[in-house]
């Protein structure tokens, strides 16, 4: 049974309608949504910028393709584009993948076969770009917490002293029988609000979150009322050695939230000692199935480890798993199944 991406949303643009349904049909059977179809550029540019994959036919009766691939990935949404046409000519070829093509099709005996794979590679590289903006937005989050937690820290230092001085005056004040009643009315209201800034201090002390409440006028404020999020289960440590930055970025965004405590060593020879270090569960690192390549790039892992060795790869894994990665991960991957899979591999 294939998977269900029915999320995923394409636009088929081919003015000849057989060979349009032939595509819809193909994309379906690999368990994508029926596409959108459009047999024009105009009806293109108007079904696109709601959809995440365009199959762009070459030749269109008003306009041919290359020509309306800029506007497509110039759109909001900035859907991914597969260029197909009935020429296999190498030279237009490399000016869509130029222009902003994801990859490029020729329609022939093979399309039927080659067309979900093609479609699935272009699903998971626009899934690791939305992963890599969630990266990114926690990136600023925490940013932004260890902030809020400076920031706390420097007012309860600065703030605690004079505070429980006044709690002391008030204290005295209290206990001082000669007070009308009026004067006990306003010391015990004195104290409330000294007990309220403490409780707010402490409430502050305790954020874990940048939640803002908007509030009439534009103000916005900080919601101390807010829960914080539970912390999720500890999964150990992962050591990630990859790289490329944005790959990094999403890995370690991803181990994170499954519950892994997520450091890059600065180099091998650190990766090499701290990966033999108690509390290690995962390494990640990245494979390549190249000949003349290091297989587990550079890594060197010794025959008996406690932790899962995983390599990401964009070959077969065929080089990095005789060089002991416990499970290979094809690039692309999906980052929507690739904590699970992982977590998986560490308890089969």
């Amino acid at each position: 049974m294939p998977p269900d991406h029915r999320g995923f949303r394409i636009l088929v643009v081919d003015d000849d309608p057989d060979h349009a349904r032939l595509l819809a049909t193909v994309v379906e059977q690999a368990g994508f949504a029926a596409p959108q179809i459009a047999g024009s550029a105009r009806e293109a540019l108007q079904l696109a910028e709601t959809v995440d994959l365009v199959l762009l036919d070459y030749q269109l009766p008003d306009c041919d393709g290359l020509s309306l691939l800029p506007a497509l990935r110039a759109m909001p949404g900035q859907p991914a584009v597969i260029m197909v046409t009935g020429h296999g000519d190498e030279a237009l070829a490399a000016s869509a993948l130029r222009a902003g093509a994801h990859d490029y099709l020729i329609k022939d005996a093979s399309l039927p076969g080659l067309l979900p794979e093609v479609v699935e590679h272009a699903r998971r590289n626009r899934a690791l770009q939305e992963a890599l903006a969630a990266a990114e937005r926690d990136l600023v989050h925490a940013e932004r917490l260890a902030a809020i937690g400076q920031l706390a820290v420097t007012v309860s230092h600065n703030v605690n002293n004079p505070l429980m001085a006044a709690f002391a005056e008030t204290e005295l004040l209290l206990a001082d029988r000669s007070l009308s009643p009026e004067q006990r009315s306003a010391a015990a209201s004195i104290r409330e609000a000294l007990l309220r800034i403490t409780e707010i201090l402490q409430r502050v002390s305790n954020l874990r979150h940048d939640q803002v409440t908007e509030y009439p006028g534009g103000l916005e404020m900080i919601d101390l009322s807010r829960r914080t999020r539970a912390t999720p289960v500890n999964a150990g440590d992962a050591l990630v050695w990859l790289a490329d930055e944005s790959l990094t970025r999403v890995v370690r965004s991803l181990l994170k939230h499954a519950g892994f405590k997520v450091e890059r060593p600065a180099d091998l020879g650190t990766l090499t000692r701290r990966a033999g270090d108690a509390g290690v569960t995962l390494v990640v690192v990245l494979g390549s199935d190249t000949p003349g390549t290091d297989p587990l790039g550079g890594f060197h892992p010794p025959p008996a480890h406690r932790y899962t060795l995983v390599a990401l790869s964009p070959g077969n894994g065929d080089a990095p798993r005789a060089a002991g990665a416990n499970h290979v991960v094809r690039l692309p991957f999906d980052p929507g199944t690739f904590t699970a899979d992982l977590l998986a591999a560490m308890h089969a």
